[in-house]
């Protein structure tokens, strides 16, 4: 594809996103019902297990997950009534939409499934040591943390989609791997808007491109993303390797050197392959 047919495409796909003619993809069903649920006033924990309950393949992985590691269960769950009291409905939520999204990352065309996948196992990786990261080095949520890892990169799948509809486009990686690092971040948070997620997750999807971003806060979801990120892209060739990590303010803000591998820190890699897990 030549520079014109690149810049014009992405004119039209920013144009269609800013008119909302761009279809974005929609969370999983079972995941807005676990939502709306536990929004609900009038509703339970109890209601929320009926409806998880109501799949059986997710009622395995919620029972697996609640006596797994990631999750250090004094003494064995048997039901998801159990798993999801024992969760609280915050984890629950980001738990289950996990567990849902690799149902979004499915082809509609041989052309696309490799990269497809790519991305997934890519997110999962970042997912997992996002959770690890959070769990050990900050206060914050490691169930939201995995979250973020899982939905960073999401603004891609439209960008696919669409490119389905050009040959040339697929046929160019190099052209799709630049268009897709151009404006899957501005997707990616329109997507999560659409969701109705919160505000520090739209900012991941929206800013873990920004190696050099500092909120001047304390760490949050952005800055753990980040790590994680970076974490996984070690011993690849991707562009962010070129960095000097060492400038990336999201490292000082978890305490960690910036020339350290979390994935051959003992105990961090104990959490990853924990994470790993619920989501395989």
């Amino acid at each position: 594809m030549d520079a014109a047919a690149e810049e014009k495409f992405l004119d039209q796909l920013l144009d269609d996103l800013e008119k909302d003619k761009l279809v974005l993809p929609t969370l999983p069903e079972v995941a807005l019902k676990v939502r709306d649920t536990l929004e609900d006033e009038d509703s339970s924990l109890i209601d929320v297990s009926k409806i998880i309950t109501s799949d059986a393949a997710l009622s395995a992985r919620m029972i697996q997950v609640s006596n797994s590691p990631l999750l250090r269960a004094s003494s064995p769950i048997e039901s998801v009534e159990a798993a999801v009291t024992r969760m609280g409905g915050n984890m629950v939520r980001n738990l289950v939409t996990s567990m849902v999204m690799e149902q979004m990352f499915q082809a509609t065309s041989d052309v696309t499934d490799k990269r497809l996948r790519k991305i997934w196992e890519h997110s999962t990786e970042v997912a997992a040591i996002a959770h690890a990261l959070a769990s050990q080095f900050t206060k914050l949520q490691p169930d939201q943390a995995m979250l973020a890892g899982l939905v960073h990169d999401i603004g891609a799948l439209p960008i696919l989609s669409r490119a389905e509809d050009y040959p040339d486009l697929i046929a160019d990686e190099a052209t799709l791997d630049r268009i897709i690092s151009s404006v899957h971040t501005t997707i990616g948070a329109e997507i999560l808007r659409k969701w109705n997620f919160p505000e520090e997750l739209i900012a991941v999807a929206a800013e873990h491109e920004d190696l050099h971003r500092d909120s001047g806060d304390g760490a949050d979801y952005v800055d753990v993303v980040v790590v994680a990120n970076l974490q996984s892209l070690i011993d690849t060739s991707h562009p962010h390797t070129d960095v000097d990590w060492s400038t990336v303010p999201a490292f000082t803000k978890l305490g960690l050197q910036a020339d350290i591998s979390v994935v051959d820190m003992d105990e961090t890699n104990a959490n990853i392959e924990a994470a790993r897990a619920a989501l395989a």
